[in-house]
């Protein structure tokens, strides 16, 4: 039986799907846009949203709990320092998810998820 128990499987064992999970919240931070499949984006909006939570919270354990998550102490300080600015205001909905159609090699949902503040020409200036 499969009662309470949330979330996808996504075809991969549980150690994979967390590591999976850690890298995709750690580039969706990093890069503020990312193009996935869609039932992955639906995953990664979860987490997301619980580690800009967090950063909105602001102190020392809250930082504790995003590095033993994300791994990273630049995008976390990233996350804290610069991002939570920006979504101070908003209680929730960080992150905004596009279907753009199927994959052509296999037919799978395509989707981009990226953050709401995401603006074009921050793509155009990092590639500069």
């Amino acid at each position: 039986m499969n009662h309470r128990k949330t979330g996808r499987r996504l075809g991969r064992t549980t150690s994979h799907r967390k590591a999976m999970l850690r890298n995709m919240v750690t580039s969706l931070f990093e890069h503020e846009r990312i193009v996935t499949t869609t039932p992955k984006a639906k995953e990664v909006r979860k987490v997301a949203d619980q580690m800009m939570t967090l950063a909105k919270r602001g102190d020392l354990h809250a930082r504790r709990q995003a590095l033993a998550y994300m791994r990273s102490k630049k995008i976390v300080a990233k996350l804290f320092d610069e991002l939570k600015d920006e979504y101070m205001d908003r209680n929730g909905g960080y992150t905004r998810i596009i279907q753009t159609g199927n994959r052509v090699g296999d037919a799978a949902p395509m989707a981009i998820i990226e953050l709401v503040n995401y603006t074009e020409k921050d793509d155009e200036q990092a590639t500069n």
